[in-house]
């Protein structure tokens, strides 16, 4: 019998058995024909992954090429070719693919502007195999010679083996990592274990304006038969393979002093004034202490205790203090142990300043009172918390304080994004597929972590579709998402794709009552 009746027999029963369909028993001697079958397979999709390596390098060349920057309007015309290139790269491969319209975006000066289309597609359509749907994103963030790179962030460079370049890791290349998957299924004219759908937007950076409106319209048609989603928009905590099972959300804040009519000269108006700035750096400093303790009342009461069993799992993950402390460029942190700190990295709220519009900020000097001036401040929440209760204690919070002022300056608090948490159960089925393929393609475990960052969508797809949903990074830890020289190595993005085709396999073993 030819390796290829061996795996189309494999598969068979294989299939048979991971959807329950038959009661009858499997021989050991079957059961060690589907191994070997499906070893073998591997064997195969893994070397023909690694003979087109270079192939798989120039197609992120090409997509690197493209400026698809979702923040600059002025790049719109980029960001609709990104769209068609990712779609012209799934066309070739056979199966339903389509460019979704999802409206347009109104602009601050009330002008629209017609949003990136996403890309869906389909690959396979057996209703007696699961259905498992990839998330991605081929939009960056803004990157600029002058910005501090070593090199061109749209001119892919490999330098000893790292793949420099705006949206390398976060996340084109993972996205092609994906495709690349399914592509050498079908090289090598190997039935796809589940099928496969794609949704691939353009809009993920600036918060993936129309995408949520689309989910909720799909969700009896295109999603109605998905049994998973994975998402691979994230990092590596360390060398070591990861899965994520959690990100916190984030609600940002505006909060806006206004006082006089105009600026105001310094010289001349300085000491009869109450300043709109000393108002608002004086309600700012009673958000956080210096130890890092959040002092808007009720927000630490939400959060869930720490249990034993994530302090077990938390002592278990590789992480190492100083190398973060590098990383990061300081000599102190908030926390000395690995527990704490990943604690409060992942699964406890935080405050962040991040900006005063409004205030001077060129170089030089300027004597002037501003009329008006703006803070922007986030909060990352956590499980528990929710962001409309989060919007009454701040904004309440905030009033409250300033009223202690007794000002006669106006302050305005907007909460203008309110991103929810997303958690999964690192137990569950879909997460012990994702260690077996780690474990196929590593030869170790993967680390179970969460983020810190937001992925909003996580939570959408979870709240409309019902379905269980694992993020599956392929990015390295220091890849430089969002910064300057981002990257991703050869080797992440070469075993990536080995980890995604192995997880096709691992997921296909899985029953229907695991969904």
């Amino acid at each position: 019998m030819s390796w290829q009746q061996h795996k189309a027999r494999g598969e068979r029963h294989t299939h048979t058995s991971s959807r329950d369909k038959m009661n009858v028993p499997v021989l050991p001697s079957i059961l060690l024909l589907i191994s070997t079958a499906h070893a073998f397979q591997y064997t195969e999709l893994a070397q023909h992954i690694d003979s087109h390596q270079e192939e798989y390098v120039e197609a992120l060349r090409d997509w690197i090429a493209i400026e698809s920057d979702s923040s600059n309007v002025l790049k719109r015309a980029e960001l609709h070719r990104m769209m068609d290139m990712t779609a012209q790269k799934l066309r070739p491969m056979g199966g339903t693919v389509e460019l979704v319209d999802i409206g347009e975006q109104e602009l601050p000066d009330g002008q629209t502007l017609a949003l990136p289309k996403v890309v869906t597609a389909q690959f396979g359509n057996d209703s007696n195999k699961l259905t498992v749907c990839v998330y991605g994103h081929v939009d960056v963030q803004p990157a600029k010679l002058e910005d501090g790179w070593a090199t061109d962030p749209y001119n892919l460079t490999d330098i000893n083996g790292n793949l420099y370049g705006r949206g390398a890791s976060d996340n084109k290349a993972p996205v092609l990592a994906w495709i690349h998957a399914v592509e050498a299924y079908q090289a090598l004219n190997m039935e796809l274990p589940v099928n496969v759908k794609f949704v691939i937007e353009g809009m993920e950076e600036t918060g993936s304006n129309g995408l949520d409106a689309m989910i909720v319209a799909q969700r009896d048609t295109f999603f109605s038969d998905v049994d998973y989603i994975i998402i691979s928009d994230c990092g590596w905590l360390s060398r070591r393979p990861a899965l994520t099972y959690g990100t916190r959300g984030n609600c940002y804040f505006f909060a806006e002093v206004e006082g006089p009519k105009q600026d105001l000269h310094s010289g001349v108006y300085g000491g009869s004034v109450i300043e709109p700035m000393t108002d608002l750096i004086g309600i700012l400093d009673t958000l956080i202490s210096p130890s890092g303790t959040i002092l808007i009342p009720g927000i630490r009461e939400a959060v869930a205790p720490l249990s034993d069993d994530e302090w077990k799992m938390y002592q278990d993950i590789q992480f190492d203090i100083e190398n973060h402390k590098n990383k990061t460029g300081v000599n102190q942190l908030m926390y000395n142990n690995k527990v704490d700190l990943l604690a409060h990295m992942w699964r406890y709220p935080t405050v962040s300043i991040h900006g005063i519009e409004g205030a001077f900020s060129d170089p030089g000097t300027k004597t002037v009172i501003p009329a008006k001036v703006t803070a922007k401040f986030s909060i990352r929440q956590v499980p528990n918390m929710d962001p409309a209760m989060v919007k009454k204690q701040v904004t309440d919070y905030l009033h409250s304080v300033f009223a202690k002022r007794k000002s006669p300056n106006k302050l305005k608090v907007t909460m203008v994004i309110g991103a929810k948490p997303w958690l999964a159960d690192p137990q569950h089925a879909l997460y012990e597929a994702g260690k077996a393929a780690v474990n196929r393609v590593f030869n170790t475990d993967p680390d179970l972590i969460r983020e810190g960052g937001t992925i909003p969508i996580a939570r959408t797809f979870q709240d409309v579709t019902r379905k269980s949903i694992i993020m599956m990074p392929i990015g390295g830890f220091d890849d430089g998402m969002h910064s300057q020289n981002e990257k991703i190595s050869r080797y992440n993005y070469i075993e990536g794709t080995k980890l995604f085709v192995s997880f096709l396999y691992e997921v296909s073993q899985l029953k229907k009552t695991s969904v």
